[in-house]
């Protein structure tokens, strides 16, 4: 069987203001090392990977192809991205070429179980798109608006509910048809859900708690205990 030609997309052009410090949250240190050299490095050395392509602010390109040269990665293609993430996700797939399969990941994910790669290329033999996910363990509510203020609604089945994740994979062609056909006036969640509004099947995969996202001061904390 041919292998299909898979390229990591790692995003990593937002401002991460959410995030606190000086730096956008992707340049920020983890476990001693910047937050896109942990994605960037475990897309590199996963042998499912054929090549990685980082999408920043333009206004961050210096610092990021710096912070790479640093970490010793020279074979990582970086681009600039632009307002929104899906702006930066649709001038990534843009930029590439010579490809069946593409992984998008957000930097703010940084420790990437190998696992979640395999599982994620894999799923696409049969799919359209995968994504892991995590089941919720906790209790999960509506809120009901009264005169009073805000109450308990009901209670929403968690067993049909799931925290999404990435890296999200897709076929390629089916990514860039979703991004072709989606109104310029709407954001998207993700891309998964773009290639859904298009009919496109995803399949779901096992996350990984290693995969939490880090958005607030306080998950870098966390993110630090679970790289010991």
């Amino acid at each position: 069987m041919t292998k299909r030609r898979t390229v990591a997309l790692i995003v990593a052009a937002g401002s991460g203001t959410r995030a606190g410090g000086t730096l956008p949250k992707q340049f920020a240190t983890v476990a001693g090392r910047p937050m896109l050299m942990h994605a960037v490095t475990a897309m590199s050395a996963h042998p499912a990977i054929d090549a990685v392509t980082v999408v920043v602010a333009e206004s961050q390109l210096d610092h990021a192809m710096a912070v790479l040269a640093a970490g010793g990665v020279t074979d990582a293609t970086v681009i600039v991205g632009g307002s929104t993430r899906r702006d930066s996700v649709l001038r990534g797939i843009a930029a590439l070429s010579d490809l069946d399969h593409v992984l998008v990941h957000d930097a703010a994910r940084p420790f990437l179980p190998a696992g979640v790669i395999s599982a994620v290329v894999a799923a696409l033999a049969n799919s359209e798109a995968a994504v892991p996910v995590l089941p919720v363990a906790d209790t999960l509510a509506r809120g009901a608006t009264t005169l009073t203020g805000r109450m308990l609604g009901e209670v929403v089945p968690r067993e049909a509910v799931y925290r999404v994740q990435t890296p999200q994979g897709f076929r390629i062609a089916k990514l860039r048809a979703a991004h072709a056909a989606w109104p310029v006036d709407e954001d998207a969640s993700d891309d998964a859900q773009m290639v859904r509004r298009v009919g496109g099947s995803v399949a779901l995969v096992q996350g990984d708690p290693m995969l939490d996202k880090v958005t607030h001061p306080d998950d870098f904390a966390a993110a630090e205990a679970r790289a010991l």
